[in-house]
């Protein structure tokens, strides 16, 4: 399945929207994305996963490698709307605590 990033500038927020999957496949585009943003501005960032289907490993390493380079900027990335299967996921790995997640 394709991966479609939706992106919505909110004030000092940018808000991501993943329509998809993330997966080996089609994680560079997220990562490409989410470092675009990152090096451009200077917001926190909020991951709408609204639409999003499935992530595995190498989307979380994404998200992983941009919350660190966000930091280095003093904002944050909140992560909104999962599907329980991947808050599960969240919990199992333990990412629940390194990333602000709401419901």
């Amino acid at each position: 399945m394709a991966l479609q990033i939706l992106k919505e500038e909110n004030n000092d927020v940018i808000i991501i929207k993943p329509v998809g999957e993330v997966d080996i496949y089609t994680s560079p585009d997220l990562k490409e994305t989410l470092t675009e943003i990152i090096n451009q501005s200077n917001v926190n960032m909020v991951i709408d996963g609204e639409k999003l289907e499935y992530i595995d490993s190498t989307g979380l390493g994404v998200l992983i490698g941009a919350l660190k380079k966000i930091k280095e900027k003093e904002r944050n990335i909140t992560i909104t709307n999962i599907k329980p299967n991947i808050k599960k996921l969240f919990d199992i790995t333990g990412l629940n605590k390194v990333f602000v997640v709401k419901e």
